[in-house]
């Protein structure tokens, strides 16, 4: 008799967080934010300096007081079990505040006892992480003389080194070289395997290319939390196809007029006898198959067809206009 689904229990979510409050004063920095994070997700706190990103980010690693609201971490209250919740928590802030006046192992083994570890663990914990973080080399150099994309890798080392399930990295990219910020993304993606991931960024491109989910901050509140395709489809209705070929323009001109599917369209000449057409679709309609098909059919050489992407820019300024309308 096959098992019933009923009978299968859902997975608790890694951090779930419910009409979050933060005030300053009588100013609030974040204002009744919710939301659930699942085991392995890498989600993208995105927004502009001031947001909220931060913040609520230093309450969920138990750093900072909430006004109201509650918070669990691997289902520790964390008003209640600070103490668990930092177990539970690797969290390495913004501008990173290591100490330049160690070495980096040395640094590194007190962290660890600090963080709960005894000492032979925190030994071989040790050695794991600087070998994880590619830190060998500049295991026995002081903190302080390391180029700012070492530091980096020094605070994700710090930020493992006791094994939590969740990691919470507060603009872990600032400041860094291209190749530096190509060697952190990897580092991110491949923590997504063994924890759960939150990323801060106002960055918006940098967690494009890293993260599962989304989470948009605009003025302290949560205005959209979903995947990057998801949100994108927010703004399908205003994609564009871009296309190139080999026709007269009168043609092509009464080709897009008689096709339904064709909102607006523009056909400006391109290299050669090629036309280039830029159309607007009805409803984000994907146009492409139908233009491919009618270019075969009229034999019109083809020589690009593409789908415009929206880029998380482009989300961001839709969503958070929208919020403000």
């Amino acid at each position: 008799m096959a098992e019933s689904t009923h009978d299968i229990p859902t997975p608790k979510p890694m951090i779930e967080v419910e009409n979050l409050t933060k005030l300053y004063g009588s100013q609030p920095a974040i204002r009744d934010v919710s939301f659930t994070v699942g085991r392995g997700e890498i989600v993208g706190f995105l927004g502009p300096n001031g947001a909220g990103k931060s913040t609520t980010m230093r309450i969920l690693a138990g750093f900072l007081a909430a006004t109201g609201g509650t918070v669990r971490v691997v289902g520790h209250d964390v008003a209640d079990a600070s103490r668990e919740v930092r177990r539970c928590v690797g969290f390495m802030p913004e501008n990173n505040p290591l100490h330049s006046d160690m070495r980096v192992r040395e640094y590194l083994k007190f962290r660890a006892r600090l963080k709960g570890l005894d000492r032979q663990t925190s030994r071989n914990r040790v050695d794991e992480v600087i070998e994880q973080f590619d830190l060998t080399d500049a295991a026995r150099q002081m903190i302080g003389e390391l180029s700012k994309g070492y530091r980096q890798r020094v605070g994700l080392a710090d930020a493992l080194v006791h094994e939590p399930a969740v990691i919470i990295l507060d603009e872990p990219t600032i400041g860094l070289d291209p190749h530096q910020v190509r060697t952190v993304r990897q580092c991110i993606k491949q923590l997504a395997e063994n924890h759960t991931v939150l990323i801060s960024s106002h960055i918006l491109p940098e967690v494009e290319v890293t993260c599962t989910k989304l989470m948009i901050f605009h003025e302290g509140r949560v205005v959209a939390a979903n995947t990057p395709a998801n949100l994108e489809l927010k703004l399908g209705g205003q994609q564009r196809i871009t296309v190139e070929l080999e026709a007269e323009p009168d043609v092509l001109e009464t080709a897009w007029e008689e096709m339904a599917e064709v909102e607006h369209h523009r056909i400006t000449p391109a290299e050669g006898r090629y036309q280039r057409c830029r159309l607007t679709p009805r409803d984000g309609m994907d146009l492409r198959p139908e233009i491919a098909a009618l270019a075969r059919t009229r034999g019109w050489p083809l020589r690009e067809l593409t789908r415009d992407r929206h880029t998380l820019e482009d989300i961001f300024v839709h969503i958070t206009r929208e919020d403000e309308d």
